[in-house]
């Protein structure tokens, strides 16, 4: 009987591995856009910081 419990407690261990290797590759992977959309973010507010003078020269 507990060999029984065993093998099919191992026959899931693949399955289960791939899952959680899945889970931590589209945790990092949404991660990395999180973070890559806070520095675009960054960036425009910087550029329209940059150039919202020289919007305000050229309207005058």
């Amino acid at each position: 009987m507990d060999s029984g419990f065993w093998f099919e407690a191992g026959a899931l261990l693949p399955s289960i591995g791939v899952g959680l290797l899945f889970w931590f590759v589209m945790r990092a992977v949404m991660r990395a856009d999180r973070h890559e959309r806070e520095v675009q973010r960054e960036a425009e507010r910087e550029y329209r910081e940059l150039h919202q003078g020289d919007e305000q020269n050229h309207s005058a």
